[in-house]
């Protein structure tokens, strides 16, 4: 007999990291999503630029973790696998709700979200799927996922979007980032900014800090 897969439902906990204090004096909230391998409190260095009265940064995690590079010492972690992709990213999302929720990001005038790598694929499902309102939607040097369609982000009109990405990056050879540039103009026709930079596949500080 072949076996037979099951599956059940139960509650877990997992946590996010904070960068400064959110204040009168905040202008700007984030919310960013890392890629593989990173673990929240160690992505949130790549902000640290910004100025800390006015830029109010939230992390979250991905709920995957695991031993880099096999010597069971640096934990990196994954949002989801193409393994029951569908179900980890249903959890991700009631996760990131729960986030939604205890940040009373409902209350942000200026909500940025920001993706990088596979952190572009948890932020975009997670803006089209909630319909999440926020001024600007930042892609780093990640991929769209293919179900996502223009009608996703019909909410998203006065919205600002940015894809950024290396010249050099491995993993963007030339065809893929033909399609993707395709893809994001579809999803995106009226207010969709390229940046390319000098560079491989690497989040770039001194570009973020520009766009606020």
């Amino acid at each position: 007999m072949n076996p037979t897969e099951k599956q059940v439902s139960y509650k877990i906990t997992n946590n996010y990291t904070t960068l400064n204090k959110h204040t009168s004096k905040t202008k700007n909230v984030w919310v960013v999503f890392h890629g593989i391998g990173y673990l929240s409190k160690y992505f949130l260095k790549y902000f640290k630029g910004l100025n800390p009265e006015e830029n109010y940064i939230i992390a979250p995690q991905a709920a995957s973790k695991y031993y880099l590079n096999g010597k069971y010492t640096h934990v990196g972690a994954s949002w989801f696998t193409k393994e029951n992709t569908q179900t980890e990213v249903e959890n991700a999302l009631n996760y990131l709700e729960e986030v939604y929720q205890a940040e009373k990001l409902f209350t942000a005038t200026n909500l940025i979200i920001l993706g990088y790598s596979q952190g572009v694929s948890v932020a975009t499902r997670w803006v089209s799927k909630k319909k999440i309102q926020c001024s600007q939607l930042i892609l780093c040097s990640g991929g769209l996922p293919k179900e996502l369609k223009p009608i996703d982000f019909q909410h998203l009109k006065e919205t600002k979007i940015h894809m950024i990405y290396g010249t050099n990056d491995p993993y963007m050879d030339e065809e893929r980032l033909k399609n993707e540039q395709i893809h994001a103009n579809q999803l995106f026709p009226n207010n969709l900014t390229v940046i390319p930079f000098d560079g491989v596949h690497e989040m770039k500080p001194s570009i973020i800090e520009t766009l606020v």
